[in-house]
């Protein structure tokens, strides 16, 4: 093995991490009902979603890159106003976010198990084990296994998807209604769609912070060209699966007349047959198993990223870490995010569209906050974006605001 090779191998990590976290709410629940309920009328918005949101998440890992610290760090040093806007921002939005993760992951949980609790108790039970996890250190070791359960449900979505288009799509239901976009109700779900599209813009921070994780345990710190290839790897995956996760959802479900319920735990069931549909009943405790994970995976790097975050805010804002600060961010986002769930219980689209648009809203103000920084004195001129991207960035911002905007004009009629 060439050095070359072995130094990208020691760099490669964020973007996996980064990959993992998305492919959760945002693919296998909004990607698959996008297909389910509209067909492939949506693809496009997928795509666009992720070309003009790319920019923002790529300035992220560009500014680890030139600097070896989070962008966080460059918020503080353009302005603390800009900190302290992002933390307001984070604080808002980290509840609902870690509720709409943990409750697809309790449905998959009850659903698995085959146990009739209410979704909440399941919530609870994930939500203490990921504290207790990430506060004793050993979610290096946990994160290795759900990796390698992760890929089972990738692997399966692949064989899944290649089996739905050998069979085609089946001949829709008597009575089937299409429905239509162009309409307030298929507007904001658009909107929700790409809210989480791979992700939420304000969760671009968190590739520096687990960048610079990953070179405390390897004790190497990649070149520019090595972290924007570890993140552009991640970045296309995520991407591709969407489109995946949508047209499964079109291929297996759109024209069945069935209709995905509120419920966390029918849902999950409705998912989980999608697959065996396509590829036969025995893969059902595979599948089953697999989603669990995928999401449970996502629910603890949901809560390790605003730990994370919060826990950056307040050193820098303070000028010192206050003790045990990571662990009390947790533990709040964790308590926080159960108060949530109490409040939408039996009612998962809401709550997964109320995430997912509220991302959306201050995707706007997030994406400016990278822009400012990345093209800052802070950052030499070799290591800033090239004019196709910065003209893409910009475009990105205008995609942005007039999305957000259609969505306020849409509430006030």
């Amino acid at each position: 093995m060439n050095d070359k090779l072995k130094n990208f191998i020691k760099a490669l990590g964020p973007g996996i991490v980064f990959a993992g976290m998305c492919i959760g709410v945002s693919h296998l629940v909004q990607s698959t009902r996008a297909g389910a309920e509209y067909g492939f009328l949506l693809l496009g918005a997928v795509v666009a979603a992720n070309l003009f949101k790319y920019p923002f998440f790529e300035f992220s890992s560009r500014y680890t890159g030139a600097t070896g610290l989070s962008i966080l760090d460059g918020y503080a040093k353009v302005g603390k106003w800009i900190l302290w806007v992002y933390g307001i921002m984070t604080f808002v939005t980290m509840f609902i976010v870690t509720a709409a993760v943990t409750f697809v992951a309790a449905g998959l949980l009850g659903n698995l198990l085959g146990l009739e609790y209410s979704t909440d108790w399941w919530a609870v039970i994930i939500l203490i084990t990921c504290v207790i996890i990430l506060a004793s250190g050993r979610y290096g070791a946990l994160d290795s296994l759900l990796k390698i359960v992760s890929a089972v449900l990738l692997l399966s979505t692949i064989v899944a998807f290649v089996a739905a288009v050998i069979n085609g799509r089946p001949p829709a239901a008597e009575g089937f209604v299409p429905k239509e976009v162009l309409n307030s109700s298929g507007i904001i779900f658009l909107i929700a769609l790409m809210g989480w599209m791979p992700t939420a813009v304000d969760m671009s921070t968190w590739t520096g912070l687990w960048a610079e994780a990953r070179v405390k345990q390897t004790k190497y710190k990649p070149t520019m060209r090595e972290t924007l290839l570890d993140f552009n790897i991640g970045y296309i995956f995520t991407a591709f699966l969407a489109c995946i996760f949508l047209s499964l959802g079109a291929l297996v479900m759109y024209g069945s007349g069935m209709e995905l319920s509120n419920s966390s735990s029918a849902f999950a069931g409705q998912i989980i047959s999608m697959y065996t549909a396509s590829i036969g009943e025995w893969t059902y405790l595979i599948i089953a198993a697999a989603a669990f994970s995928t999401m449970f995976s996502t629910t603890i790097t949901v809560l390790d990223g605003y730990g994370r975050t919060m826990s950056r805010i307040t050193k820098l804002l303070r000028g010192r870490e206050p003790r045990y600060n990571y662990f009390l961010w947790i533990l709040l986002t964790g308590v926080g995010g159960y108060l949530v769930i109490s409040q939408f219980l039996n009612n998962l689209k809401s709550l997964v569209d109320l995430a997912t648009i509220v991302s959306f809203v201050i995707a706007p103000l997030a994406a400016f906050l990278n822009y400012k920084v990345i093209f800052s004195k802070e950052i030499s001129l070799e290591y800033r974006p090239k004019k196709w991207l910065k003209w893409l960035a910009i475009a990105g911002l205008v995609f942005l605001c007039s999305f957000t905007l259609v969505y306020f004009y849409i509430m006030m009629i």
